[in-house]
């Protein structure tokens, strides 16, 4: 177990996540385009209709992102609540708590797909274009982690105030999680807020508390 000695120290695994995370978010900006190419072609999350999927992109896709926005909310995120988290449950704990609510976020992403997928088969009559466009989608981004992080964080504290920017009101963390995960549900139901993978946020909230439940049930975490 580590023990934090300032508010604003950094645990070595949420250290390291935002260090790999930004290299890899240079390495896209700054090589060569042949090189960015193939990074954007085999480190996202592919559907495997579309023939480029490959079993490792449930992990590198969590450290691709597609533009400094995206990479910026999802890093201060982990930063802000990661940090926390990390002295609850120790570097090793946290870490896997990452990795499977990122890899459970891709599973889940893989099955809204092929359920996409199916769904347009069924129509009978679609365009190439369109099957194409269903059978190659891709996903980037640590979001499914960073939401498993958020569901960790409301559940272990759930009474923490956090004061929001937009509305500027303060919310305690349990409620705040349940407000913002009812939000991604109606999002991805209704299919707004094009290109953002709703159903891979619930995805990596869902293997989170499952995951943390687990651990409870064994007596290995207390919340």
């Amino acid at each position: 177990m580590i023990r934090s000695n300032g508010y604003f120290n950094t645990p070595p695994v949420v250290k390291n996540l935002l260090i790999v995370n930004a290299l890899v978010f240079m390495a896209e900006m700054v090589l060569p385009t042949g090189i960015r190419a193939w990074m954007m072609e085999n480190m996202t999350l592919n559907f495997w209709k579309g023939g480029d999927f490959h079993l490792y992109q449930l992990v590198t896709y969590m450290f691709m992102h597609g533009n400094f926005t995206h990479i910026l909310t999802n890093m201060f995120a982990l930063w802000m609540f990661g940090r926390i988290l990390e002295y609850d449950m120790g570097s090793r704990r946290f870490f896997v708590y990452y990795m499977v609510s990122g890899i459970g976020a891709g599973l889940i992403q893989l099955g809204v797909n092929w359920a996409e997928y199916a769904a347009v088969v069924s129509e009978g009559v679609v365009s190439a274009q369109q099957l194409y466009r269903v059978a190659h989608a891709s996903t980037l981004g640590a979001s499914g982690a960073v939401f498993g992080v958020l569901l960790a964080f409301g559940m272990l504290h759930p009474n923490n105030v956090i004061m929001l920017l937009f509305p500027p009101i303060a919310l305690k963390a349990k409620w705040f999680v349940i407000i913002y995960g009812v939000f991604e549900l109606l999002a991805g139901i209704s299919g707004t807020s094009g290109g953002v993978a709703h159903f891979a946020h619930l995805g990596g909230m869902l293997w989170g508390y499952l995951l943390l439940r687990w651990w409870k049930k064994r007596g290995e975490l207390y919340y």
